[in-house]
Parts: C-alpha cells; sequence; structure tokens
C-alpha cells in the first residue's frame, strides 16, 4: 500500500467553502425548528468541516405539508412531461457547471475519489437527470381489448408525495436515482440525506430552485435516521417511500410504512455479492476484475464483490495474484489523482469494518494481506484479504 497523507488535499484541487447547511423547506433555506445542528466529519482527518441543521419529525412534518400542498395545489403535477423535462434539463445543465465543487463536496464528505466524482458520478448524475427528462412526456397508459362490448384503458398518474432516504455511500448517484423519475412523474418529494453526507444533497437543493423546481417539490431535509428518517416511513400524509441502505433499517422502514398508511415501499439493501472464477479464466484479468469488485468505492458498495470463489485449479495462482494486487493499491487522500482508496465514510464504519477483520482472525481464516489501520488520522483501513474462509450457510 502507499504511504497515506495527513488530509491535506491535492493543491491543484480548490476545497470549496460550505454555502449550504440548512434544510430546504417549500423553496427556501431554513433552521431546524429546534435549532439542533449536527456535525459532519471529514473522514480524512476526523474533522468537522461544518455544522448541519439537524431535522427531526417537526421538520419533516413542515417539508410534507409543503410537499402536499405542492402536489394538490401546485404547477408541478400539472405541467406537461415535455414541459417539466425541460426544468429538469436546465437542473442538468447547472450540474455540469458545478462538476468540481460537487465532486470536492462528496470527497471531503464521504472520502469518495475526487477524479471519480468529477469524471463519473456527478456527470452521470447529469446523465440521469436528462434520461428521465426525455421519459417525462412519454408515459402512457394502455387502450385494453375487453371481452364485452366496452372499452378499457389504464392511465399512469404520479402517486403524490414521495418520501426518500438516500445512503452514504454514493449520496450523488442514489440522490438523482430516486429525485428523477419521481421528477419526471410529476411527484412532489422530501429527501433526506445520510447524517454522513448532507453537503451535496443540500447544493442540489440549491440547483434545483436556480433550474426552476416550484417552491415545495423538492424538499431536503437532513438529520439522523432515527428521528427524520423514521417520520417519513411513518407519515400519514406520505403516499410512497424509497429507502437505500441496511437490511436491519430496510424492515423497520417496511414495518413503519405497513403501520402507517399502508404506503407502497422500494427497498434496496444490501448484499454479499459472490465472484466465482473457474479454472479456464485468463487470471490476471479475473485478478483485476476481482481486486476492483472488492475495493471500489473503499467496499461501501452494495454489489461489493467481497466473496471470491475460485475453482482449485488456480486458486493457489489467484491468491497470489490478489495479495500482489493489494500491497500495490494505494491508499491515501482522495482528492490525490494517483489514490486509488481513501477512507472509510466515518468512524462507525471504519470500526466495524476492523471488527469484522478480528472476527475473521478468531474464526481461523488465513489472513494474507492487509487487517491494520493506516496513517495517524482519518479512517483509512489497508486492502485486507483472507483465504481458507469458511462458508456458513
Amino acid at each position: 500500500m502507499g504511504d497515506i497523507s495527513s488530509g491535506s488535499s491535492n493543491s491543484c484541487v480548490k476545497i470549496p467553502d460550505i454555502k449550504f447547511t440548512k434544510l430546504f423547506i417549500n423553496g427556501e433555506f431554513v433552521d431546524a425548528v429546534s435549532g439542533n445542528t449536527l456535525e459532519t466529519i471529514d473522514p480524512r482527518n476526523g474533522e468537522v468541516i461544518a455544522r448541519v441543521a439537524e431535522g427531526n419529525k417537526d421538520d419533516i412534518n413542515l417539508a410534507v405539508k409543503a410537499a402536499r400542498r405542492a402536489f394538490d395545489h401546485g404547477p408541478w403535477p400539472r405541467m406537461s412531461g415535455y414541459e417539466r423535462g425541460r426544468v429538469m434539463m436546465k437542473l442538468a445543465d447547472l450540474i455540469d457547471e458545478h462538476v468540481e465543487e460537487l465532486a470536492a463536496l462528496d470527497t471531503m464528505d464521504a472520502g469518495k475519489l475526487f477524479e471519480r466524482g468529477k469524471s463519473l458520478d456527478i456527470p452521470e448524475a447529469a446523465h440521469c437527470l436528462r434520461y428521465y427528462a426525455g421519459a417525462a412526456d412519454k408515459i402512457h397508459g394502455a387502450t385494453l381489448k375487453m371481452s364485452s362490448a366496452m372499452q378499457g384503458y389504464t392511465l399512469r398518474e404520479p402517486i403524490g408525495v414521495v418520501g426518500h432516504i438516500i445512503p452514504w455511500n454514493f449520496p450523488t448517484t442514489l440522490f438523482f436515482m430516486k429525485v428523477a423519475p419521481s421528477l419526471a412523474a410529476g411527484c412532489t418529494m422530501v429527501v433526506k440525506p445520510a447524517e454522513q453526507t448532507p453537503l451535496s444533497a443540500l447544493y442540489y437543493a440549491h440547483l434545483s430552485k436556480l433550474a426552476g423546481i416550484p417552491e415545495g417539490v423538492l424538499n431536503v431535509v437532513t438529520g439522523y435516521g432515527h428521528t427524520a428518517g423514521a417520520a417519513i416511513a411513518s407519515h400519514m400524509d406520505i403516499d410512497k417511500v424509497s429507502f437505500t441502505g441496511s437490511p436491519e433499517v430496510g424492515r423497520l422502514v417496511m414495518q413503519a410504512a405497513a403501520t402507517s398508511n399502508l404506503k407502497p415501499v422500494t427497498l434496496e439493501l444490501g448484499g454479499k455479492s459472490p465472484l466465482i472464477i473457474f479454472d479456464d479464466a485468463d487470471v490476471d484479468t479475473a485478478a483485476e476484475l476481482a481486486i476492483e469488485g472488492g475495493l471500489y468505492n473503499k467496499g461501501e458498495i452494495c454489489v461489493a464483490g467481497s466473496r471470491v470463489l475460485v475453482q482449485e485449479g488456480i486458486y493457489e495462482k489467484m491468491t497470489r495474484k490478489l495479495v500482489e494486487k493489494a500491497k500495490n493499491w494505494v491508499v491515501g487522500d482522495p482528492f490525490h489523482p494517483d489514490v486509488q482508496q481513501g477512507p472509510q465514510v466515518d468512524k462507525q464504519q471504519y470500526e466495524k469494518i476492523l471488527s469484522y477483520i478480528k472476527s475473521g482472525r478468531e474464526e481461523g481464516a488465513d489472513l494474507l494481506v492487509g487487517g491494520e489501520p493506516c496513517g495517524e488520522k482519518g479512517y483509512y483501513i489497508a486492502p485486507t484479504i483472507f483465504s481458507d474462509v469458511k462458508d456458513y450457510r
């Protein structure tokens, strides 16, 4: 592994000022009702970046009222799909104009690689918006042939007020994977970004206003999952909830939705994705895929290839290749262009991963490489590979 920095950024990158730290409700930035704030931490060094408004149930209620008013009486659901699409295209253009600043916010907040955010995550968010902007005027029903002398048809309409709960591993990508189709359909919404990564979501709220999205359509409430997130899941006036996160919290979201107004729920939860390599595979290519699959975004990804199942004929050769690649994997300041892996998103995740490594050792797996923290500051962990792992079912 390469030496990691102390958290100082590449001198070529301009670190942005933190401009937006309040809740965005009904088209305005406002303090939380309680006046409370939460700290957002730079995982490169453990230092506070900013204090952000800590929304709770009272703030969710205000945001839902704004979203309900915008849906029931506002222009957004009543615009033609073409008109909504034009506004979404404008938002995509504004994202393109602020790519570096937005990528830097996600790097500071989540420890994501700046170069990858600048070239992939942020441009893909604009692409996602443009895709759904193009779909906005193509939401059609169908005319159905009936068995009797009658005509049947289906009509697709926006569901209403949607609650979106966003995870911390891809704060920009998952913001727009949820928000873009909802905007295209004519829904209004309340978005709760993860408490670890609120900064880019608030910036997108600002850009949405500049783009011309009417007040109350897109509301962003920062806060904790057990307060603000729980209030979204159980709210009687939210018509649909979309959640990406852990299976444990997903169960709670589903329970809250079921015991309130039986709102539909979309859950995208974590997995333990296997990569299966047979002995006729090209070992170099397979090793490259395996190391990228396991360490992409420092392993903080729902579909990380965290299990590698290798056929016996090439097991030893594959193991050597993976260890070699892990030893040469560059861990360090995610603003530096040569770095391949930044810090884990926060102290809790950092300690959880170290506890998993400890469990692997205690359960008899063979630690081949890594397994320890890196550096004196921040939440960096060396790439870690175990072999001879028991397959628990």
